[in-house]
């Protein structure tokens, strides 16, 4: 999937927004005369330079097999191109505006789940379609993978034996690279700690869990349920030791953590008589209010949800759960009331969430529901299947960024950003 070079040929003289393609060979290339394009929703759409940033350093340039780049020739008029289309996979703390350009082949097998973003070559370097949103350093990639890692694995398995949990993370990290599970062996900042080995949802873009017929998932779930001290175990351990010490029940290697509720808020009240240090957070899609209650009431500090609409019908098509969105409504507002910081994990599709639609139903949603904080979060699937699922627009989209003001302007208070941040309740 990954091309040879992530470099475009230099042409520093020259201003256009060119289109970029993928040669037979790997090779990433300008298409000569041809003008790069976005894409919004499901139409191919011109770019401007204001639309642009540079490549980050720490992204990834893909291919998107059996999908054709396409641009735009001097008469105005779409064209397809020789060779097949390029989508950038950006870190953390960017925001996509635009998905790449292209045509996609009829019967073409469904993409990975990644979050494609328009690319192009600009003054003479690739550039993406983003704006970059948060900046955290400690969710800096260069943080990661370093060479000791395998060494602080194997030293906690020690201080830690027989739990299952540290197992687990220990796989993520060496081999999936999560950036949550490794932070529990270098001691610091957030921690995943992987609960519930079910759900009750059936997400489309469910990265532990898919269908047969779809993409393969990027990870495997956990298969066991750990018991409240082995929960409790790994929390103190990470807790005492870590400098802004978050553990975080909900990770990508696991179903839905309120599920598991007895188990966890028994490990939360474990903790908590041994040390008031860090911060106790979980990721959920909050559809289980009776466990949700149980939770906040043990102790917990933080709360994200992952969402993807304040509207009932988009909703339910994309989570095609076993809850309701009314279900979600009741946890958050039970969660602000009892003091918990909560957070929304918004999945972001370019041409969906800045549908007009879309956006006055979020209005609603946070005059009635204060959250303190949305995390931007690109959207991983493959975009011609995700809108073939969703329901039909009403209107035309606004446009990411004009979507992300809107909001700001309406409630300044609301932090809009990428990352969790440590608090202080």
């Amino acid at each position: 999937m990954k091309p040879k070079k992530k470099a475009a040929h230099p042409r520093a003289h020259k201003d256009e927004i060119t289109a970029v393609y993928a040669d037979r060979h790997g090779n990433i290339c300008e298409a000569d005369g041809i003008r790069g394009l976005g894409r919004i929703g499901a139409s191919n759409v011109s770019l401007r330079p204001a639309d642009l940033i540079p490549l980050p350093e720490s992204a990834d340039l893909m291919f998107m097999p059996e999908h054709s780049a396409v641009g735009q020739n001097r008469d105005g008029d779409e064209e397809y191109i020789a060779g097949t289309a390029v989508a950038a996979i950006l870190p953390q703390g960017y925001t996509r505006t635009h998905l790449p350009a292209f045509h996609r082949a009829d019967m073409a097998a469904p993409l990975p789940l990644y979050g494609y973003t328009a690319v192009v070559a600009h003054h003479g370097q690739l550039c993406v379609a983003a704006v970059y949103t948060d900046e955290n350093e400690k969710w800096d990639p260069a943080n990661y993978n370093g060479k000791e890692l395998k060494k602080l694995v194997r030293r906690t398995m020690k201080e830690l034996p027989n739990n299952r949990i540290v197992e687990q993370v220990g796989g993520c990290s060496l081999n999936y690279h999560c950036l949550t599970a490794q932070n529990l062996f270098y001691r610091r900042w957030e921690c995943g700690v992987p609960t519930s080995p079910v759900c009750n949802a059936n997400c489309l873009g469910c990265i532990s869990l898919q269908s047969s017929e779809c993409c393969p998932s990027p990870q495997e779930r956990i298969t066991f349920s750990p018991t409240a001290e082995e929960i409790a175990e790994v929390g103190i351990y990470h807790l005492s030791l870590a400098p802004d010490g978050i553990i975080s029940f909900g990770q990508g290697c696991e179903g839905e953590p309120s599920l598991a509720a007895d188990r966890i808020a028994e490990g939360i009240r474990k903790i908590r008589a041994v040390t008031a240090c860090g911060q106790i957070n979980m990721n959920s899609n909050a559809g289980f209010p009776e466990g949700m209650k149980k939770i906040v009431d043990a102790g917990l500090d933080s709360l994200r949800i992952s969402i993807i609409s304040a509207r009932n019908e988009s909703y339910d098509a994309y989570y095609r759960a076993s809850y309701l969105l009314d279900n979600v409504k009741e946890s958050l507002r039970y969660a602000l009331g009892h003091g918990v910081y909560v957070s929304l994990n918004l999945l972001h599709f370019p041409g969906f969430t800045d549908r007009p639609e879309e956006l006055a139903a979020w209005q609603d949603f946070f005059r009635a529901l204060p959250v303190q904080m949305i995390q931007m979060r690109n959207l991983n699937i493959d975009p011609t299947l995700f809108l073939q699922a969703m329901p039909k627009a009403l209107g035309e989209p606004v446009g990411t960024k004009i979507f992300m003001d809107e909001l700001h302007r309406e409630f300044p208070q609301l932090v809009i950003g990428s990352f969790s941040h440590y608090v202080n309740n």
